[in-house]
């Protein structure tokens, strides 16, 4: 039998098929799409294409991944911002009643730990934090080799957490983590600062005031450009001073980070690591590696089909 992933998000979702021989998982399968405009067509496609990937065979569990809010005990996604419209969806009850298979969720923070957990970087360690740090920034945590879910499956959300007064926002909150260190963050973070520089005769940035991306931030800082640079010394601090809170939380042996760190570590490892000398306790920061993440594109389709596995573990 199969594992099938269900990999959801804002503007693409993906179906996938995978097989586990004795504990190596290997996606053998995949169809992806746009997201529909009404929740009822995208799952349909996902109940189709699931059917269409796994021909006679029969599915072992299915999991889904997707950005929260959710309940992942009761199996409910709760109108997450980038999903307009998913209202209470029971997603598990109904990928249950279609491919006649267990069915777990998870929001995609904790099923992307499991994946860099079980086939990335994160492989060997008893805990670890991964952070997301792509359109948000979200954390999924493995303590003791357990996924910490907490009350109801949205625990990890550190990019809430506010880091100063004012500041570009993140989820609504002015001054979060997620807003410090996230791509839409960097891109506010990037007009205000241009426009301090313009303002104060320094020079226009290397990059569009207003309308850059993360991207372009980058690409001006790696040529020279003080302006980008500063944006990326600002993410980079905060990135440290965020850590420092995890760290000193939850004592790691390692911390995963994705998408624009691992695009980016060179201008932000300075600045992160600076930033995690002033605010960590040493004894917990010496034992904590800190590395990008290592599944790169394919991590959405991986996370979903462990997020099935890791739910059949759990539920034997």
């Amino acid at each position: 039998m199969a594992l099938i992933g269900w990999d959801i998000g804002g503007t693409k979702c993906a179906a996938v098929i995978a097989s586990n021989t004795n504990g190596q998982l290997r996606i053998t399968g995949k169809t992806a799409f746009p997201t529909c405009p009404a929740w009822q067509e995208t799952v349909s496609r996902l109940i189709a294409e699931s059917k269409a990937l796994l021909g006679p065979e029969k599915a072992e569990a299915v999991g889904v991944s997707c950005g929260g809010p959710l309940d992942s005990k009761s199996g409910l996604i709760l109108s997450p911002p980038n999903l307009p419209g998913w209202d209470r969806v029971p997603i598990t009850q109904i990928a249950q009643d279609a491919l006649h298979a267990p069915a777990f969720l998870e929001n995609d923070a904790n099923a992307c730990a499991l994946a860099e957990w079980r086939c990335g970087a994160g492989q060997g360690a008893e805990s670890l934090a991964f952070l997301t740090f792509g359109t948000g920034l979200g954390a999924g945590v493995i303590l003791d080799n357990r996924l910490w879910r907490g009350a109801n499956g949205n625990a990890g959300e550190i990019g809430h957490i506010r880091l100063s007064p004012f500041g570009p926002s993140g989820y609504g909150k002015p001054g979060s983590f997620e807003g410090f260190c996230s791509g839409g963050g960097i891109a506010q973070l990037a007009e205000t600062v241009g426009r301090a520089h313009i303002q104060q005769g320094k020079g226009a940035p290397l990059y569009p005031v207003p309308g850059a991306s993360a991207k372009d931030v980058a690409q001006a800082a790696r040529e020279g450009c003080p302006c980008a640079q500063e944006v990326w010394r600002i993410c980079g601090e905060k990135l440290g001073e965020g850590l420092s809170v995890l760290i000193d939380l939850i004592n790691p042996q390692r911390i995963v980070i994705g998408s624009i760190f691992a695009r980016c570590e060179d201008l932000l490892t300075g600045p992160m690591r600076a930033a995690l000398q002033r605010e960590s306790l040493g004894a917990s920061l010496d034992v904590v590696q800190i590395v990008p993440a290592s599944l790169g594109e394919s991590v959405g389709d991986i996370a979903a089909v462990c997020a099935a596995d890791y739910g059949l573990q759990t539920m034997r």
